[in-house]
């Protein structure tokens, strides 16, 4: 019988660890690998410039790396209900395989796929390989319950078996055993469209600070590997302004977008880390990565308030302008506005300058929901997925997970600790660059005649704080203690929390 299989990718993108692939070449007469890229998606979808230009980036790598094994990408318009049944019948399809995803809307997604694929008579075959474990076999482990403490996780995670190895990159050998004949007009009928097509404006558009692809990505964990004497001698590398800015080492995007496997990053770092006893801060991201995938896996309200059994209902403030002003750079404190402009301008911030932002947002300061900086990360951060960047800001927000809505961000202090130069807020805030070093983090308190030196006037050229921030906080505390408090009563909290709440009283 002949086998003609389609490989979909979505996330994976990348020839290397990619079980699903493989499957989709074993035995096979014919392999077409398929992106499908929805134009109207491209349009409505709450995804900014940098990130579509990070996944066309991705997608062309990924088109050339084919190539070389004389094969191609073939992006196709449209949905993939719609999509599908004519791809089935135009290329006689026997096999269809991708990548297991496990977040609620991709089930559903796939579910409706692989049920059309039985009518078409077609095989379907799904493979693990976004995430290190099986997320279902850890619920089932904690008595059918997802574990919400990252503690509790990594008592399960400590009793499975390590994650499994990955797979050698497909060779030339695999692809010549189901050549199949690509169209002198294909470039006409499957290309990868360019941000103008999809509806973006480029002009002044800044060259990309984090280039999308698996060649990148791989290049960079070389990089990465290459520091070895400086990760593995530190548990918790100390953060300094320079961590502030992107690393041509960085990881995050990759793994977001698969262009990365998470198992070679894990093995790399095993066997990099394997006489180190303490537990390595990657090794730390890699698992809370897993912990937010496996508590959204099966919750479809996962990231929203209303609905979701494991959230804290909270009576956040609705405020349209003072939200604006956090996610414009316009809060009037130079620390958090540096960060959200880098984010907007660049795709990416440091996890502290995240931790800054989201509780400035939140139970620090303004007093707005989640769910409102959840958006605005989903638009502008390249690593942002959907379990992890919700996950994220409930724990920074004390909405789950995490509890001590007593420790609060200040966004002064936390600045002049991490930036002590104040060079990285003059590099994203230009204007405040002649201000002196002792001004940076709070230029308001500058007299008058050092704003004037400066040639930035606090309230003209720069805005006054949108918040008293000692006010705010004292104030969004007490908030939080009334809200703990009747949980407690109603639910009956554990004695850590009852412990934090009498502390404030």
């Amino acid at each position: 019988m002949v086998v003609n299989s389609v490989h979909w990718f979505r996330k994976g993108l990348r020839l290397h660890d990619n079980p699903a692939l493989q499957e989709a070449l074993n035995g096979a007469d014919t392999v077409r690998c398929v992106y499908i890229l929805d134009p109207w998606f491209a349009g409505a979808a709450n995804v900014g410039i940098n990130r579509w230009r990070f996944l066309l980036e991705a997608l062309e790598d990924l088109d050339n790396s084919l190539k070389k094994l004389n094969s191609r990408l073939f992006v196709i318009r449209g949905q993939p209900t719609d999509v599908f049944p004519r791809l089935f019948k135009e290329w006689n399809v026997t096999r269809l395989t991708f990548e297991y995803d496990p977040e609620p809307y991709g089930k559903e997604r796939d579910g409706a796929i692989i049920k059309m694929a039985q009518e078409f008579g077609v095989e379907t075959l799904v493979r693990n390989s976004h995430t290190l474990y099986n997320l279902d076999r850890i619920i089932e482990m904690n008595n059918n319950n997802p574990p919400l403490t990252f503690k509790r996780f990594q008592t399960i995670v400590s009793r499975l078996e390590l994650p499994r190895r990955p797979l050698p990159p497909i060779t030339p050998q695999q692809m010549d055993k189901c050549h199949t004949k690509i169209s002198d007009n294909h470039d006409q009928l499957y290309n990868i469209p360019s941000l103008e097509e999809l509806g973006f404006r480029t002009e002044g558009l800044p060259t990309a600070v984090w280039r999308g692809g698996e060649s990148e990505a791989l290049e960079r964990l070389n990089k990465h590997l290459d520091k070895k004497v400086w990760v593995a001698s530190i548990e918790h590398p100390r953060v300094s302004t320079c961590s502030l800015y992107a690393s041509p080492t960085g990881l995050s995007p990759y793994l977001r977008f698969g262009c990365l496997s998470c198992r070679v990053l894990y093995y790399n770092l095993r066997e990099l880390y394997m006489k180190v006893t303490t537990l390595i801060l990657l090794f730390g991201q890699l698992l809370w990565r897993e912990f937010f995938y496996t508590a959204a896996t099966n919750n479809p309200n996962f990231d929203r308030m209303e609905g979701n059994p494991i959230c804290v209902q909270i009576p956040w403030d609705q405020n349209p302008e003072a939200l604006a002003k956090w996610a414009e750079g316009r809060t009037g404190f130079p620390w958090i506005d540096a960060i959200m402009t880098q984010l907007r301008q660049e795709g990416w911030i440091h996890h502290l300058a995240r931790h800054a932002v989201a509780c400035f947002l939140t139970r620090g300061d303004l007093w707005i929901s989640w769910e409102s900086g959840m958006k605005v990360f989903e638009e502008l951060l390249l690593d942002a997925d959907w379990s992890v960047n919700a996950g994220s800001w409930m724990w920074l927000s004390c909405s789950a997970f995490f509890q001590q809505f007593f420790h609060c961000y200040c966004p002064v202090g936390f600045g002049r600790r991490t930036d002590p130069t104040g060079d990285y807020i003059r590099r994203y805030i230009p204007i405040l660059k002649n201000y002196p070093n002792r001004y940076i983090c709070e230029p308001w308190n500058a007299p008058e005649s050092v704003q004037k030196a400066a040639n930035c006037v606090v309230g003209v050229d720069y805005p006054k704080p949108m918040i008293n921030h000692a006010e705010g906080s004292r104030l969004n505390i007490e908030r939080m203690k009334q809200v703990y408090q009747q949980l407690s009563h109603y639910r009956g909290l554990s004695k850590f929390t009852n412990k934090s709440i009498k502390t404030l009283k």
